[in-house]
C-alpha cells in the first residue's frame, strides 16, 4: 500500500511523481523509493522487507507542516519500516493534486499547511467524490479543530504528540474500510441534507424539518434506490418504547412528504407496500408520473 510525506533528501515534486511512476533515471533511488523499504536505526531492512514481501505494501501520501517541517521526515522513516510505501508532497497545492491523480490508500493530512490548509483540502477532495481514508495528524487539539476536521470529511483525526503505534492501528483501520462513499452533504438530485447542521433544501429553497423529520430523511438519502425498511427506520429514529407495530412511521412520512415533495409538485419517497419506503435517486419525478 502507499501513502504521501513531505519532501525529503531534496527531491522536487517533478523528481518524486517521476519515481512515483517509476520513471527516475537512477535505478538505485527507484529501487529504494518503491520496493525496499528505508531501514531505520538497529535494523537491517529484514523485517519491512519481509513484509513487502508478504504483500503488506500499503500507497500512503503525508504532508509536511510548515511550523515542523522536520517530523514528516521521521514519521515517513517509521512507516516505510513497518511496511508502507510513502510519498511526501512539500505543500497544500501539490498534496491536493497528487491525491486527485493519483489512487492512495490512505492520507495522513496536516491541517497547517502553506497555500492551503488541511481542512480546505479535504473539503475539495469530498466535493470532488474523491473519497480516499484521511487521517488527520496535528497540533491544534481544540474541540472546534477536530469538529471541523471531521465534518469536513476527514475520517479519524489524532493530535501531536502521538505513539506510532497507535497512529499505524488507526491507519490499518482506515485502509480496510476502503475509499467507499460518504459524503458530508446528502444528495439526490435537488434535494440536499446536511446531517452537521440538519438543514434541507430542495434546490435553493430551504425546508424546516422536525428532528424525527429529518432523522427518517437522512435514513433514506443514505440509501438511495434501496427500499429501507419500517423496522429499520423505527430502530434508528426512536427507542426502543415504540413497537414496530405502530403507524408513527407513516404518520411522520407523510409529514415529511408535506414539507419536501408536494409543495414542489414532485414525489421522491415511493412507498413499497408492506415492506417500507424508497428515494428516489432522482430526487424525485412530477406528481402526474410519478410511481
Amino acid at each position: 500500500m502507499r501513502m504521501v510525506v513531505p519532501l525529503a533528501h531534496g527531491l522536487s515534486p517533478l523528481y518524486e511523481v517521476m519515481m512515483k511512476v517509476g520513471r527516475a533515471s537512477s535505478s538505485w533511488l527507484h529501487q529504494r523509493r518503491l520496493h525496499l523499504p528505508y531501514p531505520v536505526k538497529g535494523d537491517d531492512g529484514s523485517r519491512a522487507r519481509r513484509r513487502a514481501e508478504e504483500g503488506w505494501w500499503q500507497r500512503c501520501v503525508c504532508w509536511s507542516s510548515k511550523t515542523s517541517p522536520r517530523w514528516p521526515t521521521c514519521l515517513r522513516r517509521s512507516l516505510l519500516e513497518d511496511g508502507y510505501a510513502v510519498d511526501i508532497a512539500a505543500d497544500g497545492a501539490s498534496g491536493y493534486h497528487a491525491a486527485t491523480v493519483y489512487d492512495y490508500d490512505a492520507v495522513v493530512l496536516d491541517v497547517m499547511l502553506p497555500g492551503m490548509s488541511g481542512f480546505d483540502i479535504c473539503r475539495k477532495w469530498r466535493n470532488r467524490q474523491n473519497w480516499v481514508p484521511v487521517l488527520m495528524l496535528t497540533a491544534r487539539g481544540a474541540v472546534t479543530d477536530r469538529v471541523a476536521g471531521l465534518d469536513g470529511g476527514a475520517d479519524d483525526y489524532l493530535t501531536k504528540p502521538f505513539h506510532l503505534d497507535e497512529l499505524f492501528a488507526r491507519l490499518r483501520s482506515l485502509i480496510r474500510r476502503g475509499p467507499t462513499p460518504r459524503p458530508t452533504v446528502l444528495t439526490a438530485g435537488a434535494l440536499r441534507a446536511d446531517p452537521a447542521s440538519r438543514r434541507c433544501w430542495r434546490g435553493e429553497v430551504e425546508i424546516a424539518l422536525t428532528t424525527k423529520e429529518f432523522g427518517l430523511l437522512e435514513q433514506l438519502m443514505r440509501r438511495p434506490g434501496t427500499v429501507v425498511t419500517r423496522e429499520l427506520l423505527l430502530e434508528h429514529c426512536w427507542d426502543f418504547a415504540y413497537e414496530s407495530r405502530s403507524n408513527v412511521v407513516d404518520v411522520h412520512i407523510r409529514a415529511l412528504r408535506d414539507k419536501i415533495d408536494r409543495p414542489f409538485g414532485v414525489r421522491s419517497i415511493e412507498t413499497i407496500r408492506g415492506i417500507g419506503y424508497r428515494m428516489r435517486t432522482d430526487g424525485g419525478v412530477p406528481e402526474k408520473t410519478g410511481r
